[in-house]
């Protein structure tokens, strides 16, 4: 099983690996969020720790608003490039 599922039809080497370098940034969100959220619960659990605990729904909120600014930033970089008709597939796929 391949780590990135590579959806697109890339002229360049350095697109895969711009790609998979984005696919890296957003699972390591994703990741950092949903551990930052389950240590702010488990923090809930003691009145000391809930300011601390605060911080991590904060923080993991913020990595989650991090999730589809990456996805933007990625499709822009491929409109700059001209690239719309991968765009377009993607669209129709719905992913």
């Amino acid at each position: 099983m391949a780590l990135f599922k590579l959806s697109r039809h890339h002229r360049y080497i350095s697109d895969e690996r711009y790609y998979a370098w984005f696919e890296l940034a957003y699972t390591t969100v994703d990741v950092s969020a949903a551990l930052l959220f389950v240590v702010g619960s488990v923090m809930f659990f003691s009145e000391a720790w809930q300011t601390a605990g605060t911080w991590c729904f904060l923080v993991g909120s913020v990595c989650f608003a991090l999730k589809p600014t990456l996805r933007i930033i990625r499709e822009l970089r491929y409109v700059e490039k001209d690239d719309y008709e991968d765009l377009a597939k993607r669209y129709e796929n719905g992913s």
